[in-house]
């Protein structure tokens, strides 16, 4: 690899890392699973990929189209929203608890993971930053064609994501493994910063559509 690719990449990682390190509805689901027995790593594992479905969207070109069809992205945020709205309530409703019965864990992993999925790839936010971010740090001259680029650097933000995610969850374990109280408290706040995301995104639409 050139580099100046390898320096664009480098440049890309640490903006990507910071992004990572905002709080927001992946944090919330993170801490979420937390407080669940074994539902950490199924959860990351489906917002990983809901990464990479963004990130081979873009890649492609489609991104590019989607964006280009406001229709297409007002329907993206109504149900990115609709989901988070209902994920919150659902969590607001039946805080984590920090065991789980082990025949449980095997039925819930899945929804853990399609839940997570659901959390970062339905999310239009991810979908247009990735779209304003990733072809700034592409190179035209490369050795490598733009879409290989903007794949390694998706690849870039997964692993960041795989990394700051996993943590948030297991800290959220580790601190309040003995805190059942505190934990039942921040099991509740993760699905209220959700439902306030949704509400956002909602209002924010709402206003675009008007001007």
């Amino acid at each position: 690899m050139a580099a100046v690719e390898i320096s664009l990449l480098t440049a890309f990682w640490l903006v990507s890392l910071s992004l990572v390190m905002v709080p927001g509805a992946d944090w919330a689901y993170a801490i979420a699973a937390g407080l669940r027995a074994r539902a950490i790593a199924p959860a990351v594992t489906g917002m990983l990929l809901g990464y990479l479905a963004i990130t081979l969207v873009v890649a492609t070109g489609i991104g590019a189209l989607v964006a280009s069809v406001p229709a297409i992205l007002t329907v993206l945020t109504v149900v990115g929203a609709g989901y988070l709205l209902w994920l919150g309530g659902n969590i607001l409703a039946r805080p984590s608890a920090l065991t789980v019965a082990d025949e449980e864990v095997a039925n819930t992993s899945l929804k853990w993971s399609i839940r997570g999925f659901a959390t970062s790839g339905l999310n239009p936010k991810a979908l247009l930053l990735f779209l304003a971010l990733l072809p700034q740090f592409t190179n035209r001259n490369g050795a490598w064609p733009i879409s290989e680029q903007i794949g390694a650097m998706g690849i870039v933000h997964i692993v960041n994501c795989a990394v700051v995610y996993t943590l948030v969850g297991v800290g959220s374990k580790i601190v309040l493994r003995t805190r059942p109280t505190v934990a039942r408290l921040v099991s509740q706040i993760s699905g209220a910063a959700m439902i306030v995301i949704a509400v956002l995104l909602l209002l924010e639409q709402s206003l675009a559509f008007k001007r």
